[in-house]
């Protein structure tokens, strides 16, 4: 069936009259209108509009990046609807802030609404590949310690992952411009720090700006910086055979933390073309597209949502990535101040 705006306020209006959560103006605006949101951004907020197409495709708008799903399935439509729909009246709800814990609630009125859509929910969206498992560690104990100490830039702003055949993160760090007498006796941030005068960061110190830290964790290698100095020269092609990098990097200042994934020389942002901001997560709601590049993300967010409702939307986000992607680090190494470490060598010209 061709679907309409007709055919979606119909099949809505059903939806309703099986089910005492819904009711008919529950329905997020439709349109036919391509160009709607765009004219009518400051009216909507972040509100979703459902773009009905001539060929029957239902294209979700909202204010984060644009498309947020596309569908010809009319059940797929109204699944879609109705989560947001649900989001709206439990926000509205709801005595606190918004915040994880408010998901596992969404998920229980989605299983009123139909069972199925219950389970989607709970996945992250529909048409998804095999669920992540529930969790059963503490998630303070993996990636999600970092995302605390970088929010605050510490130890460092940026945080660069790379995984490749035969990635060595010494031979890596050489490549990027370190200098070689530190990295050939294995200097660790603890001695860093006595040089560049702080005993707590570096990036407390002048000095801290030109300098790093690097190693390994499972099958990615890190390193960890602030700038690097304009008389050094870092390799423009970091690994010849790396084939999948994370960057992640925070600006406290001006609060801005963002993402960016490469896969195979190219982005991985669902044509996007930028950067991914971190802080516009909200806990609940999809923060890429579903059935996108990304959305291994989005479900990973949601099991993490539904499995540790008690952490932050960054530390969620750490955790996402470490069940998606196998991102770690060794917690004790920088606390103790045992990770390696180095300076940015001085180009003699």
């Amino acid at each position: 069936m061709l679907i309409t705006e007709d055919v979606l306020h119909r099949a809505w209006r059903e939806l309703a009259a099986r089910c005492d959560l819904l009711d008919e103006s529950m329905l997020p605006k439709t349109t036919t209108e391509p160009d709607y949101y765009e004219e009518h951004e400051e009216e909507l907020a972040e509100a979703l509009l459902l773009v009905v197409d001539p060929d029957g495709t239902v294209r979700g708008v909202d204010g984060s990046f644009g498309e947020s799903f596309a569908t010809r399935d009319l059940g797929r439509a109204l699944y879609f609807a109705a989560e947001y729909a649900v989001r709206t009246l439990v926000e509205r709800q709801a005595s606190g802030p918004r915040g994880p814990g408010l998901v596992a609630v969404r998920a229980e009125l989605m299983d009123r609404i139909a069972p199925a859509w219950g389970q989607w929910f709970r996945e992250g969206g529909p048409d998804g590949p095999k669920p992540l498992e529930p969790c059963t560690c503490d998630p303070l104990e993996g990636f999600a310690w970092a995302a605390g100490p970088w929010r605050d830039q510490a130890p460092y702003t940026e945080l660069n992952f790379y995984r490749g055949e035969g990635i060595d993160a010494a031979r890596l760090a050489l490549r990027l411009g370190a200098d070689p007498e530190q990295v050939a006796r294995g200097m660790r941030l603890a001695e860093l720090r006595t040089l560049t005068g702080k005993e707590t960061c570096p990036w407390d110190a002048a000095q801290g700006w030109e300098t790093f830290c690097f190693g390994q964790a499972g099958d990615w290698a890190f390193v960890f910086q602030h700038d690097t100095p304009p008389r050094t020269r870092p390799d423009p092609e970091p690994w010849p055979h790396c084939t999948e990098s994370v960057h992640l990097s925070a600006c406290m200042g001006k609060a801005i933390y963002t993402f960016a994934h490469q896969r195979d020389g190219r982005p991985v942002d669902d044509g996007l073309d930028m950067a991914l901001e971190v802080s516009w997560y909200e806990p609940g709601q999809a923060l890429f597209r579903h059935a996108g590049e990304l959305d291994f993300l989005n479900r990973a967010l949601r099991r993490a949502e539904l499995d540790h409702p008690e952490l932050g939307s960054h530390q969620l986000f750490f955790h996402a990535l470490e069940a998606s992607l196998g991102l770690r680090l060794p917690r004790r190494d920088f606390q103790e101040g045992t990770v390696l470490a180095a300076q940015w060598a001085r180009d003699p010209a």
